[in-house]
């Protein structure tokens, strides 16, 4: 492909996400598990929790931070989370040139059938990664431009969208690394169970949860599991207990407005006063203070009309 067709085609792309996107933080789409991201400033390196998903920033950059790695995500590559993963993350943006991305969560059951109909074809690194960049190819950036066109209408949104949103989890798990999230599927390997572990602790993080019913449901020792779980998340099981909670109460002071003791409440905690001494040690702020800082980078802004102003459903 020459270098004008795929420079017309970013900057389709680029057009396409400025008018999806046009205020900061996130823009939900008319397709569940599909939103858009941006930010028309530098935000430094800040604490975030990720599910699974598939980031493409078309413009500007992000990094991500985990233990001593680096991931790039830019316009040449794009960052897969194969399972909930808290880690830090950088963004490099401007007014002139904001940082424009679309994130995609991973629908697990649409993976496990892609997986099957893959039979085992799936490339990956040794060990799989819970983390990982990739270089954007041809065929992911045109699917990605089909779907935000089709984004413009309700109806191809509708018919069209959840197939090309499906050919892109396709394009990653043909891609180098996506044995990753066959990997964190597949129940009898240390990853897949490890996993599971980690999107039981997303579905439970605001009831009791103690290290060894997650071992014995990954049918390992207690010890065993501590070393594999580390290995995934760099991070004890419990400590990953404790970030999600804080990151569960900072999105609901952020998007529900309500408060520290409320959140604290909601996510697990017994003591309020426990709940901020450990969110101001993490976040660097106060409940109430990152909440206010963090309201417009977190806020989700509604599915933005097509050019036609006809209402998406």
């Amino acid at each position: 492909m020459s270098q004008a067709h795929q420079s017309t085609r970013q900057q389709s792309t680029i057009a396409l996400l400025e008018a999806l996107a046009p205020g900061e933080g996130y823009t939900l789409s008319a397709l569940e598990g599909v939103r858009f991201m941006r930010a028309n400033a530098p935000i430094p390196r800040i604490p975030v929790l990720y599910e699974p998903s598939i980031v493409i920033v078309c413009q500007g950059r992000k990094r991500g931070y985990l233990g001593d790695a680096v991931y790039t995500y830019d316009p040449r590559h794009y960052l897969v989370l194969s399972v909930p993963l808290p880690f830090e993350s950088e963004t490099e943006a401007s007014v002139h040139e904001p940082m424009l991305a679309v994130a995609l969560r991973i629908d697990l059951q649409v993976a496990a059938e892609l997986v099957l109909a893959l039979e085992g074809s799936a490339t990956c690194a040794d060990p799989p990664a819970g983390i990982f960049s990739t270089p954007l190819d041809e065929a992911m950036s045109d699917a990605l431009l089909r779907l935000l066109q089709a984004l413009q209408s309700p109806s191809d949104a509708r018919i069209l969208g959840p197939s090309i949103v499906r050919e892109l989890l396709y394009r990653v798990l043909t891609g180098p690394q996506g044995g990753a999230i066959h990997a964190s599927l597949t129940q009898h390997s240390h990853f897949g169970k490890i996993g599971k572990a980690l999107r039981r602790i997303h579905a439970s993080y605001d009831t009791p949860i103690d290290v060894g019913t997650l071992a014995r449901e990954a049918g390992m020792s207690v010890p065993a599991f501590h070393s594999h779980f580390k290995a995934v998340t760099l991070t004890t099981p419990i400590q990953y207990l404790k970030t999600t909670r804080l990151h569960k109460a900072r999105l609901l002071m952020v998007q529900d407005g309500v408060s520290a003791a409320t959140a604290s409440h909601l996510v697990g905690y017994e003591s309020p006063s426990q709940f901020s001494r450990e969110f101001k040690r993490f976040f660097g702020r106060t409940p109430a203070n990152e909440a206010a800082e963090m309201r417009n980078a977190l806020i989700q802004l509604p599915a933005q009309a097509p050019p036609q102003r006809m209402a998406m459903q």
